[in-house]
């Protein structure tokens, strides 16, 4: 791959070429065992520590208390959404959702067949998170649930929201290990992979113990919190690639710095992307209230929503090798992801076509 190519996508995401070029030499013998490590058996020594280093990695990068479980699963984000229902609900049999955006919609809709769903809060249409305080939260519920990164809106939360006793569940697939944060204050942490730390397939659960025995007796052994916790993650064949590319992003993040490092790119790149749009005073528009504004997906629309104007950009920006950068289907226009494996050059390229552009077409 050219080094003049430039990802953008929200998920599958760019991931580093370093782990890309890792995994090309190791592809047809996995360690020199003499044949691909996606033929590699899920009951062999060789999987099972690729297994185990990864929740060790994972353990380590995000400090992880020991009372808390890791656990891989099939199904990716939409998976993890019917399962955390289906393991949880069942304790009072109603749950909050602070429904912010699109994915915490649907998170919510899918929740509704297992039990009663109760909004914290309206659903916004600005993109603003009411404060913590104008929440109505059940001290009854059986969780409460948000999503920290909403990558189709662009909508990030600036706070983790105290849930007082109800178990915090978060859907952290687009901002996990993008920054620090503290492990203890949530029930249960749940993301898809593909959209910051490999290749789709894969979803994590990091469950706090005391939750574990508490699913539906419909809830399908595949997403048992408690009967994967139990076999290891390794119930039936799990998606061994996945996990295994997996765990090179998770020893590349290691090896760049760990999450402070992470932390620091991402506001470094964020902020000269939003500066970018300040500065085009109106060309370039992003309607989210700023202290809502995502550091990883930032959607925005040219000249008010001129969708010629707008696919003119999209087919320049390719002619220039920066690619996957059209807005989600449900909101059009232009959205810029900056995943962990995006790098500040890369958003330097980008912001110097996006000005070039404006000159050549205001």
């Amino acid at each position: 791959m050219s080094n003049n190519n430039r990802n953008f996508g929200a998920g599958p995401g760019k991931i580093p070429d370093e782990v890309l070029k890792e995994a090309q030499l190791e592809f047809l013998s996995y360690q020199n065992i003499g044949f691909s490590v996606t033929e590699l058996s899920h009951r062999s020594e060789a999987y099972a520590k690729i297994n185990q280093e990864a929740q060790d990695d994972l353990r380590e990068l995000l400090n992880v208390p020991s009372n808390y479980k890791i656990l891989f699963l099939h199904g990716g984000g939409q998976g993890l959404f019917s399962a955390v229902a289906m393991n949880l609900i069942g304790e009072n049999g109603t749950a909050n959702y602070a429904v912010a955006g699109i994915w915490s919609k649907i998170a919510a809709n899918e929740a509704k067949k297992y039990g009663r769903i109760d909004l914290v809060f309206p659903e916004p249409d600005s993109g603003t998170i009411p404060a913590i305080n104008d929440w109505t939260i059940n001290p009854k519920a059986s969780y409460l649930y948000y999503c920290d990164n909403e990558t189709i809106q662009g909508i990030e939360f600036p706070f983790v929201p105290d849930s007082k006793e109800v178990p915090l569940v978060a859907d952290m697939s687009s901002n996990l290990l993008t920054r620090k944060f503290d492990v203890s204050k949530f029930g249960v942490i749940i993301a898809a992979v593909q959209k910051n730390l490999g290749t789709a397939g894969l979803g994590i659960v990091i469950i706090k113990d005391t939750l574990l025995d508490k699913a539906l007796n419909i809830c399908p052994s595949i997403l048992n919190f408690k009967l994967i916790n139990e076999y290891e993650s390794i119930l039936n064949t799990p998606p061994i690639f996945s996990i295994y590319m997996f765990g090179k992003v998770l020893k590349w993040i290691k090896n760049q710095g760990g999450l402070d490092k992470m932390e620091q790119l991402s506001i470094q790149k964020s902020q000269l992307l939003y500066n970018t749009l300040k500065q085009s005073n109106g060309f370039y528009h992003n309607n989210i209230p700023e202290q809502n504004r995502s550091r990883i997906n930032v959607p925005f629309r040219i000249n008010k929503g001129d969708v010629d104007m707008e696919n003119k950009f999209l087919k320049e920006a390719e002619e220039r090798k920066l690619f996957q950068l059209k807005g989600h289907k449900l909101v059009g226009g232009i959205r810029v992801s900056m995943n962990n494996a995006v790098t500040c050059e890369d958003v330097q390229v980008l912001v110097e076509f996006m000005k070039e552009f404006q000159q050549e077409n205001q």
